[in-house]
């Protein structure tokens, strides 16, 4: 019997996927991966194994696959874009094998909402403006606990990245300016990021869902909310500050001018 790998590839550029991911996918005699959602260029790498694409199946056979497959002593791997713990549903994949007596192994991976803030050139928190991240999804055929909704989030004034949401946007601007936003907060919405059709659209919570329904933007796109987008002003990190001390440096005295 061998373990059952859930590995992420990364956002969608194949040069994103980790060395460890990689050499995994390589050597595969078994991949079970999502769908649409892996570019076909990492695919590629693996030219021995048996591929199933996920969107066909549904989590019985998905699970009979992994389970079966390692049994058998095979390498299997449950292939995900962007990292595994982030809407991945592996959870209850991880679960039900272990009730089989078969061990599973998570490797991470580059996720996209990261891969939008490289496409954007920018920091997800800075100082004077908010040093928050959520990571939520607007409800939609799936349900959100109440204090997850999007205006109590909003409350917080972080920044705000949205998966699976993007078809939403109407909502989510109307139930973020309700939280507490004001309607000129920077919005912006990163389609496939790091991938070569990539795009980028900003805007703010008062015109961006018809930006992006001009854009005819349905699906797989990040959605990030936040001054840090387009700030008007932030502060210098003092950690490398000359008057800030810490474990590998003295703070520098400063002269006093005479």
């Amino acid at each position: 019997m061998s373990k059952v790998y859930f590995v992420g590839c990364g956002p969608g550029d194949p040069e994103l996927i980790t060395v460890k991911a990689k050499k995994l996918v390589q050597k595969a005699d078994i991949i079970v991966y999502s769908g649409s959602l892996i570019p076909p260029e990492i695919l590629k790498y693996n030219k021995k194994g048996k591929i199933h694409d996920a969107a066909k199946l549904v989590r019985e056979e998905i699970l009979d696959l992994l389970l079966k497959n390692s049994q058998k002593g095979k390498t299997v791997i449950r292939l995900h874009d962007g990292d595994p713990a982030v809407y991945g549903a592996i959870r209850e994949q991880i679960d039900n094998l272990e009730k089989e007596g078969v061990e599973s192994i998570v490797v991470p991976g580059v996720t996209s909402f990261l891969a939008s803030a490289a496409a954007l050139g920018t920091q997800l928190t800075l100082p004077g403006i908010t040093q928050t991240m959520i990571i939520t999804r607007a409800e939609s055929r799936t349900k959100v606990p109440k204090r997850e909704k999007i205006s109590e989030l909003a409350k917080h004034q972080a920044t705000l990245i949205f998966y699976l949401s993007v078809h939403l946007l109407n909502k989510i601007s109307k139930e973020a300016i309700e939280g507490g936003y004001k309607k000129s907060t920077p919005v912006a919405v990163v389609y496939k990021a790091s991938r070569k059709d990539q795009k980028i659209i900003l805007g703010t919570l008062t015109d961006i869902a018809k930006k992006v329904r001009d854009e005819k933007i349905r699906m797989t796109a990040i959605v990030i909310i936040g001054d840090v987008i387009k700030p008007k002003s932030y502060e210098y990190s003092k950690l490398y500050d000359k008057t800030f001390s810490h474990g590998f440096r003295k703070a520098k005295k400063t002269k006093k001018k005479e």
